[in-house]
């Protein structure tokens, strides 16, 4: 039975993956009165009174919440079939993280709706978790929210992925023996996860210059006959466009020759055997379309490819936002945490690359497997020593306590 089928099977057997259970025994009549009415008045007027956050599970909660408009590699699907996608998500929070996720699946697509939706349950939680929102109004919203909500919003598709791709590139590089400021690195597509992508590894020290953008139109280059349009309707592209490529480069054939990196989060077949076999020494290929990649792992490697990394969990090098999002927010809501900016993810991503590194790389360990439970302990508090750096967190902890904190709670979740 292959992986659909039986997941399918699972899916009608269980119908569904996760569900809401008491943390308390119910035992006699008083419980009642206890958890409920009378009682829980006591807690309603101690909450608005002193705002405290941990008398009730909004402290460890969060929504994943989507429109269904890109999910995964299947496109519009819906908030119905995005569901269990979303469900699964929540799944993986509560094992790998230790954290309560809700998935909601909204019915509205326009941007206005989504942001107004958001707001209004966000009393509910202490995160938001955007996910599988089409570009670029997936940028519009997550900076909308981060900006007016009092809590830290994320959108994993962008922050996460490209955190996760942040690790695998620091440790490929290693393995290869280059320098982030001395390489070429060439992005199929330019979607949400690319342009985070290459957000966050310009930050990290990779040059604007020596990136170039390829989207189903072709390379992303100054005088493009859509360059006006992209300044109207997707800025983010069109400052991708005036940042890169500083040799104006127009054809992919020239993007690729040279390249020391490729990175797919587009769609099966656009990588292709020729662009890694003109590429530079030691060539690395990034395919991480789900659940088709951009080329199979057997055709990169007899191209040529020293490192291959994919977004799936049944081949070595799991490029994958789960390696992320679940230590990330454990972090997050164990120091409080008001906001997520790019240095808390940076901050995972080299948390993360440092647990591979000293366990010791190989051309197929170059990133953490998710089954690796101490990933998430160690990323929780590499994120919360971050968090407090940057001044947005109400705790003051050492990384040791966040560790063993996380670890407890984790395990406790798991257990």
């Amino acid at each position: 039975m292959d992986y659909y089928e039986e997941a399918i099977k699972l899916a009608r057997t269980y119908k569904g993956k996760i569900s809401v259970k008491p943390k308390m025994k119910i035992k006699k009549q008083r419980d009642f009165s206890l958890l409920y009415t009378p009682g829980v008045a006591a807690v309603s007027k101690a909450i608005k009174e002193s705002g405290e956050k941990f008398l009730t599970y909004k402290w460890n909660s969060i929504a994943i919440v989507t429109d269904g408009t890109r999910v995964l590699g299947l496109g519009n699907i819906g908030p119905d079939a995005a569901m269990p996608v979303m469900e699964g998500k929540a799944l993986l929070f509560k094992y790998l993280g230790g954290v309560d996720a809700i998935p909601i699946t909204l019915s509205v697509t326009d941007k206005d709706k989504i942001v107004e939706a958001v707001k209004a349950i966000a009393p509910s939680f202490s995160g938001i978790n955007l996910e599988d929102i089409e570009s670029p109004k997936a940028f519009e919203i997550l900076e909308i929210l981060q900006r007016e909500l009092s809590i830290p919003v994320w959108h994993d598709d962008n922050q996460g992925t490209a955190a996760a791709a942040l690790a695998a590139l620091i440790n490929s590089l290693k393995f290869v023996g280059k320098k982030p400021e001395d390489i070429k690195i060439v992005f199929i597509g330019a979607g949400t996860a690319n342009i985070s992508t290459y957000r966050l590894f310009k930050q990290y020290g990779i040059k604007p210059g020596n990136t170039i953008f390829v989207d189903t139109k072709g390379v992303l280059f100054r005088g493009r006959a859509d360059e006006n349009e992209l300044s109207k309707n997707n800025p983010y592209k069109y400052n991708v466009m005036h940042e890169t490529n500083s040799e104006n480069i127009s054809t992919i054939e020239d993007a690729v020759k040279g390249a020391d990196v490729i990175i797919g989060a587009s769609s099966p077949g656009t990588i292709k055997k020729e662009y890694i076999k003109s590429m530079n020494s030691k060539p690395i290929v990034f395919a991480l379309a789900n659940p088709e990649p951009e080329i199979a792992r057997k055709e990169a490697l007899k191209a040529g490819a020293v490192i291959y990394c994919s977004g799936r969990s049944d081949m070595p090098n799991q490029v994958n936002n789960s390696l992320i999002f679940p230590g990330l927010f454990r972090g997050v809501l164990d120091v409080q945490a008001s906001k997520i900016t790019d240095s808390l993810a940076i901050a995972a991503a080299i948390e993360l690359a440092k647990y591979a590194e000293q366990k010791g790389l190989d051309k197929d360990y170059i990133i953490p497997k998710m089954s690796e439970e101490e990933v998430y302990f160690r990323i929780a508090a590499a994120v919360g020593v971050e968090a407090q750096k940057s001044g947005i967190a109400s705790t003051n902890k050492s990384y040791d306590e966040l560790y063993e904190e996380a670890k407890a709670m984790i395990l406790k979740e798991r257990k």
